[in-house]
């Protein structure tokens, strides 16, 4: 193995890590501030990237589809909490479960009335469809680059947001006391719909870049909502420091083991074999680190509260 293809994967780990922290961000400030089990994140991750698809390829722009991608996300979600969630919040958790499964049944099968069953294709921008050189003679895709960059800029927008801004003061008081703030005067149905848009719309970005790296389909929001649960368990509920972290660890731990484990195995049967058998225990390995995490913290990593 070479340093130029090691360093490589360890970039597509990382683009990975920054693509499920958009998700699981939003995920752990609707749980940590709801208290809300949301399986229909993945589909607002799905909206991003059909809107982002089918607005490119309208108008030609790269940059028109994402920007209505972020829209129709947020747009979505602030329905989704009026309509729908702000009725859950004093259910429980099972009922939670069940309503926001059901909206995932009917966001599959109004993407398909809307956009058809047939996978969109969507191309990154002229200006990013290269490859980048990078130190040492490393040749790493421009826009893969791109993505690692605008992940790492929405986690320090975020954490400026949380913790620089009168919104951010009041999403920390409404995640450790909401009925305190409440009393004080502030408007907690408003405040639940921003932090849903917000969420929504980091999903539906996450979901508008990597449109450009694989296919648009219908229910491509739920793998990746899986990988943005175990994100959280590992880095804590309601971090955006935990998430940050835990999404890179666990990009790099899932793109390496796809990548070394089949060579290492190959000494042990057939090529083709070692392949398969490399993914399905490379698949494994999250799910085996997030047991360990919770045996030593059960709260995560990074837990918002102690």
């Amino acid at each position: 193995m070479t340093f130029a293809l090691f360093t490589e994967q360890i970039l597509n780990g990382l683009q990975l890590g920054v693509m499920l922290f958009l998700m699981a961000a939003g995920l752990t400030l609707i749980f940590g501030v709801m208290g809300l089990i949301n399986l229909a994140h993945g589909s607002l991750f799905m909206v991003g990237g059909f809107v982002c698809a089918a607005v490119a390829v309208w108008s030609g722009s790269f940059w028109l589809g994402l920007a209505a991608s972020l829209v129709a996300s947020a747009a979505a979600g602030a329905l989704v909490e009026i309509a729908v969630i702000r009725r859950l919040y004093d259910r429980d958790h099972l009922d939670q479960v069940l309503a926001t499964f059901a909206l995932v049944l009917m966001f599959s099968e109004a993407t398909r009335f809307v956009f058809g069953s047939s996978p969109l294709y969507l191309n990154p921008p002229a200006m990013l469809s290269g490859p980048v050189m990078l130190p040492g003679g490393i040749a790493y895709p421009a826009y893969r680059l791109a993505i690692i960059v605008a992940g790492l800029l929405v986690a320090g927008g975020l954490g400026l947001l949380i913790n620089r801004t009168r919104l951010g003061v009041r999403i920390r008081a409404g995640e450790a006391d909401r009925e305190m703030i409440s009393a004080l005067g502030i408007d907690i149905r408003t405040l639940y719909t921003i932090v849903f848009a917000l969420g929504a719309a980091l999903a539906g970005f996450a979901g508008a870049l990597v449109g450009a790296i694989q296919s648009v389909e219908v229910g491509m929001g739920e793998p990746v909502l899986i990988l943005a649960f175990v994100v959280i368990v590992i880095g804590g509920i309601g971090s955006i420091r935990g998430a940050l972290i835990a999404s890179v660890i666990v990009g790099v731990v899932d793109t390496m083991g796809r990548f070394l484990l089949p060579d290492l195995l190959s000494g042990m049967m057939d090529a083709a074999s070692a392949r398969g058998t490399g993914a399905a225990i490379a698949s494994m390995l999250i799910y085996v680190l997030m047991a360990l995490v919770l045996i030593v913290k059960p709260r995560g990593l990074f837990p918002a509260h102690g």
